[in-house]
């Protein structure tokens, strides 16, 4: 995690010359507020105490409409719950950033001291132990020594649920990253990495070096709030035979971290390959059982689930900051139709279910509507129409047949899926392992009380669903970073031909193509994503985020998608072709 703070910029390049709505806005030193996407706007800052000052300022008083904070290493994400809403915050938000540099005279740390401090107990075994020594030039023990000398403070959370970047180590251990990543750093790794020391909460690929293993739950989704390291939070690593002064729990201020096997769960492990260093991009391993209660009269018994087949809703608002995104349906637009088809409140929970296969009983009879892909269905036998509520006799079976186009099809009951929330969101989030779990045949899925007005038609133009001849067009805003790529990059990206590869899923989808360049200014600070960003990673070929995608990472973005693009994202299959296209006047709306 090494680098170098990115610069404030030439605001008028923020368009790159090709896409409308970046705009930035001058403030004092090295403050910038960028717009980012639709409903977003990033903060660039001096240091980590700037961060730190604008993150409690945001959080103190936050200006309306704001849903999420994202402190990072030198920038703060600011999200809106609409366009209109980052339209009208950007003055109020960039005055926020001035006093914030002006409170903390600096780039350095700010001088309010944290109200908590959290020991954690280590075992130094480390695999790289040894090897960490080496590379600074210092005996194991010294490392040892040095690591646990420092006192961390929590600068910003990380790719997964309860990871926390620790600033405050030792400059003689600032290493570099392996060559290599590792395919997988256990539960619990201690490691540092540049300036930054962490601990890993759950199994994960990573190229951190790795110092020695920490036993405390850093994540639990019943405790509130759920990650034990939160943006300013004082941490002391302890060395395992070294016990805790008689009085520390009895200090003001001082968390002394419990053990595992305690009354503190686990974060459930995601296993995945990484879009960066710290990017999982593929499903968790073992999320939330999804059916949480016994079957109740309005009940749907799931007979077959096809590839995949999971229960989303508009996900979560405002944990970003300890790890947890928003998640929620890919294909939101398709999940607001099917809930407006049957009557249901804007927030019920519907099913997703990739590329067909589905097969439901109501026991009860019901009210469903299909909505996204383009899918045959039958209810005993008869065909079912999309994009109209129908009404389920009691004892029936819907069938759903294999996508004749796209790649999610969106399933509403009348009165929403009831299974149990969890943080808030009944969104099962794919990479975090946060939610209910992926459909099974067997489960019986409760059917809630989310019913609003009544059911309505929703005048709903055919998708122009990809062809050979006719590409997908992915309608998009110029990113916050387009001065880290030569000029004209956002016409190149506009220009190019692209086609989905087949590394996709609901984190990322994954473009080939001509590789975009990219300017050598070293390695981007992590920083906040939002869902639609383009990152550009080295090799040149962007990658689309979709709704599980990491809260952090460390690769430039040259563009971000509009809304109604993100629904175009999330039906397309490996193969489809792809072009992108200028936002028509630049509002993102």
């Amino acid at each position: 995690m090494t680098g170098t703070p990115s610069p404030a910029g030439d605001p008028a390049r923020a368009g790159g010359g090709a896409v409308p709505g970046a705009a930035a806005v001058p403030g004092e030193g090295a403050v910038r507020v960028t717009r980012y996407g639709p409903d977003a706007l990033l903060v660039d800052l001096a240091g980590a105490g700037q961060v730190r000052a604008l993150d409690d300022a945001l959080r103190s008083a936050p200006p309306a409409g704001v849903v999420d904070v994202v402190p990072a290493a030198r920038t703060v994400l600011v999200r809106f719950g609409s366009s209109s809403a980052a339209d009208a915050a950007v003055d109020a938000v960039a005055e926020a950033a001035r006093a914030a540099s002006r409170a903390t005279g600096g780039p350095g740390p700010a001088g309010r001291q944290p109200a908590e401090e959290v020991e954690l107990p280590v075992r130094y075994d480390g695999p790289d132990l040894a090897e960490v020594a080496r590379l600074t030039g210092l005996a194991p023990e010294e490392v040892v020594r040095r690591h646990a000398a420092s006192t961390y403070t929590v600068a910003f959370g990380g790719f997964m649920p309860g990871f926390a970047y620790l600033t405050g180590l030792d400059p003689a251990l600032h290493v570099p990253r392996r060559a290599t990543p590792r395919e997988r750093v256990p539960a619990g790794a201690v490691a540092v990495a540049g300036e930054y020391a962490a601990v890993y909460p759950a199994a994960t690929p990573g190229g951190w070096r790795l110092l020695g293993t920490c036993d405390v739950p850093l994540f639990d989704v019943d405790r509130d709030p759920p990650a034990l390291l939160r943006p300013g939070t004082r941490v002391r690593f302890v060395p395992s035979d070294a016990a805790p002064p008689d009085d520390a729990a009895a200090t003001p201020g001082r968390v002394v971290a419990p053990r595992a096997g305690g009354n503190v769960a686990p974060v459930r492990p995601p296993a995945a390959s990484p879009v960066d260093d710290a990017s999982p991009t593929t499903p968790a391993a073992s999320p939330t059982p999804a059916t949480p209660r016994p079957p109740a009269p309005a009940a749907v018994e799931v007979l077959a689930t096809g590839p995949l087949a999971l229960v989303e809703d508009a996900g979560r608002q405002g944990l970003a900051a300890v790890g947890v995104g928003r998640s929620g349906a890919a294909d939101a637009g398709a999940r607001r139709l099917a809930n407006r088809l049957v009557g249901n409140r804007a927030d019920a929970a519907v099913l997703e279910v990739l590329l067909g296969g589905l097969e439901l009983a109501f026991p009860a009879g019901g009210v469903v509507a299909l909505a996204g892909a383009e899918v045959p269905a039958t209810l005993d036998g008869v065909p079912v129409a999309p994009h109209t509520a129908t009404r389920v006799p009691a004892g029936a079976v819907l069938r759903t047949g294999s996508a004749t186009h796209g790649l999610r099809l969106t399933v509403a009951v009348r009165g929403g899926v009831d299974v149990a929330p969890v943080l808030g969101s009944r969104a099962a989030d794919r990479l975090a392992g946060i939610g209910p779990a992926p459909l099974r045949p067997g489960d019986v899925l409760a059917v809630g009380s989310a019913v609003g007005a009544a059911a309505q038609p929703w005048p709903d133009p055919p998708r122009a669903w990809p062809s050979a001849s006719s590409p997908a067009v992915l309608r998009v805003l110029a990113g916050p970073r387009a001065d880290w790529f030569p000029a004209g990059a956002l016409d190149a990206l506009v220009a190019a031909a692209w086609t989905v590869a087949p590394a996709s899923d609901r984190v990322a989808v994954r473009l080939a193509g001509p590789a975009l360049p990219r300017l050598d200014r070293g390695e981007l600070p992590s920083e906040g994503l939002v869902a639609g960003a383009v990152q550009v990673p080295p090799d040149g070929l962007p990658v689309v985020f979709g709704p599980d995608h990491p809260v952090t990472g460390g690769y430039p973005v040259l563009a971000v998608l509009d809304a109604p693009s993100r629904d175009v994202a999330a039906q397309l299959r490996p193969g489809d072709a792809v072009r992108f296209a200028p936002v028509p006047g630049g509002t993102g709306r």
